[in-house]
């Protein structure tokens, strides 16, 4: 499963994602989940009240998954507020969604870091979950508007496509 945390309809990282099933290994299915975006804002009262079905659905979704790449910007030197709030949410249904899930991360942004911050923050976010996060190969995509085809939605860059690749076979492994 892939859980994007980019909601901008012309986002690099949603190409970077829509590209992830041509590059997975032979054998390996790679889905997309909702988007973040159906989910409300957390609010505990609502929680109170009962999960919004987006929030059941995804969190479904991903216990069904032998696996979850997280592709997502950097937003502030952290993650995106959108996705941080898909968390919250489904940090609180039980049983736990991610628990004992492997977990890869993809980061990207047009600096030279690729995300770095973004994927510290949300490695951290992945320990409370209790997910098994992938270390090796890591995907932080830096310069990311010279690696990926804005029109097309297509990786360019034949070294990021085949790191790419690597990391979803070693979680194919991991899995």
């Amino acid at each position: 499963m892939t859980l994007l945390g980019s909601l901008r309809s012309g986002s690099l990282h949603a190409a970077v994602a829509r590209a992830l099933p041509a590059l997975a290994p032979e054998g390996v299915t790679v889905l997309a989940l909702g988007s973040i975006a159906e989910l409300p804002h957390y609010d505990a009262d609502l929680q109170a009240v009962g999960f919004p079905p987006a929030v059941l659905a995804m969190a479904d979704a991903i216990r069904a998954a032998d696996g979850v790449v997280v592709v997502t910007p950097e937003y502030n030197y952290s993650v995106p507020g959108s996705l941080k709030n898909a968390l919250d949410w489904l940090s609180r249904v039980t049983p736990q969604p991610f628990a004992g899930k492997p977990v890869a991360i993809q980061t990207g942004s047009p600096g030279m870091i690729g995300g770095a911050h973004a994927q510290y923050h949300l490695r951290q976010t992945m320990v409370f979950l209790d997910a098994h996060v992938l270390n090796r190969p890591e995907i932080m995509i830096g310069g990311m508007h010279d690696k990926i085809d804005a029109e097309t939605g297509t990786i360019t860059d034949r070294t990021t496509a085949d790191l790419i690749g690597q990391q979803l076979a070693a979680l194919a492994a991991m899995a």
